[in-house]
């Protein structure tokens, strides 16, 4: 997968030369590309901001750089254009699966106030958004995209399966996850995880997601309501 991300501080990408999308840049699953915007400035002082009309404080991005910058990469029609905003989506794992099928992906790391609307409105298909929080730049946030999307292509993990019971992935919460030694701090590992029965732990598995995704995030079962099946689960439990 090729991602191109237009930014002022490309620099900032090198932290993802390390851990799982390092090694997917240097196995070749991942080609990613930090567009410089002041490569494309409108003077020679690397100018790529101005004041807002309507006097709002702040500096806005101007929309001849960001067009440039976006026509330099010369993507294939059809590539998910992605702007980072709070204005924007709220990012999640159905959305990070559907930009991993894709073969592209452009990132658009906004700063400042922000940038030129008509940019949205011309190149733009997604606006997203990482959370109800403002950060500096989109710079974050497009590091975290990149992270979840490509940990979804295939050869990235070692198992694919790994990332199919994450979190989220299901709609729900994970499971409480223990190692050895098997009693901590006078805190044992629940029997039946080592009794072997894989039918029965693979149901205490979906009982305690189910469970914590209710004490925790209730509000993700009004996006994705339990099933039967999950209602049956949860009584069992009773």
């Amino acid at each position: 997968m090729r991602i191109d991300v237009v930014t002022l501080f490309p620099e900032m990408f090198a932290a993802l030369e390390h851990s799982i999308v390092g090694r997917a840049r240097r196995d070749g699953h991942l080609d990613l590309r930090a567009v410089q915007l002041r490569d494309f400035a409108i003077n020679r002082y690397g100018q790529v901001d101005d004041y807002a009309y309507g006097g709002e404080p702040g500096m806005v991005l101007r929309p001849e750089p960001l067009r440039d910058a976006l026509k330099s990469i010369d993507y294939p029609e059809g590539t998910p254009v992605v702007h980072m905003t709070p204005q924007g989506r709220t990012f999640d794992q159905p959305m990070a699966e559907e930009f991993a099928k894709f073969d592209r992906l452009v990132l658009v790391c906004g700063h400042y106030k922000g940038l030129d609307e008509r940019i949205v409105q011309k190149y733009v298909t997604h606006e997203v958004s990482i959370g109800d929080f403002v950060l500096t730049g989109g710079e974050l946030a497009a590091m975290a995209i990149v992270d979840a999307v490509i940990r979804l292509k295939p050869g990235v993990l070692g198992d694919l399966g790994s990332a199919e019971t994450d979190s989220f992935s299901t709609r729900r919460l994970g499971w409480p996850l223990y190692t050895r030694p098997e009693v901590f701090e006078g805190l044992a590992v629940p029997e039946t995880l080592k009794g072997g029965n894989h039918a029965l732990i693979e149901a205490w598995r979906r009982r305690e997601a189910l469970k914590r995704t209710l004490e925790r995030r209730p509000d993700l079962l009004e996006k994705w309501p339990l099933t039967p099946e999950e209602l049956r689960l949860l009584e069992k439990d009773c």
